[in-house]
């Protein structure tokens, strides 16, 4: 049973949470977990000035996703930052390229699920993963979200991301904010849960 793990990140906090879902997804016997990032597509010396080129040092051992890769996989997870409410033009571009295994249905039937950053508590999380559901139900994918039996979503002791629909964290309006223990734990428990339900529906196409 395999996983992939996609991610956008261009100051590390979604590679955090990538980490975290990888990590989830790896505690669930006989699953083998991927982690790859899309291409960059902002110039180095915009990159630069941003102190994003120094920040990506830090994951730029991180394979790059290939799109010819995904249907290697049962179960794809994608992570993106939002962009105004939706992701980021990086993962949209790497997404527009699957056009092909669209006319195929190559990936008909296997499992999906996204998480998010905002830089804001209401900056989009819930409306970012939710319309990158819509990309991955066009390629016939089966949604995966965050049940409320992850009870950590549900606490208000403190500002925290997270939804139903998906874990997510907030960086904070100058990025200064790293995910805190309660996003990473979401994370994890998102991985596991779509790792046990692929594990169980590959199980029964075995069977």
């Amino acid at each position: 049973m395999k996983v992939q793990v996609i991610f956008y990140s261009m100051y590390g906090h979604i590679h955090c949470m990538a980490e975290a879902v990888a990590e989830g997804a790896r505690s669930v016997a006989g699953a083998e977990v991927g982690v790859f990032r899309v291409p960059e597509l902002v110039p180095d010396e915009v990159l630069e000035k941003s102190g994003a080129k120094a920040a990506q040092q830090a994951f730029a051992h991180v394979p790059i996703a290939k799109v010819e890769h995904l249907p290697d996989a049962d179960a794809l997870i994608f992570g993106t930052p939002t962009r105004f409410g939706n992701m980021c033009a990086q993962m949209r571009n790497f997404l527009d390229q699957t056009g092909g295994l669209w006319l195929k249905g190559s990936l008909v039937g296997k499992v999906g699920s996204v998480f998010t950053s905002t830089a804001t508590q209401h900056g989009g999380q819930e409306s970012t993963v939710l319309s990158t559901h819509i990309t991955l139900l066009h390629q016939g994918l089966i949604l995966v979200g965050l049940p409320y039996s992850e009870q950590r979503q549900m606490q208000m002791d403190q500002i925290l991301g997270g939804s139903p629909y998906g874990a997510a964290t907030i960086a904070g309006g100058d990025g200064s904010r790293m995910p805190s223990e309660l996003e990473l734990g979401m994370a994890k428990f998102q991985g596991r849960h779509v790792a046990e339900i692929t594990a169980a529906l590959v199980r029964g196409r075995q069977g």
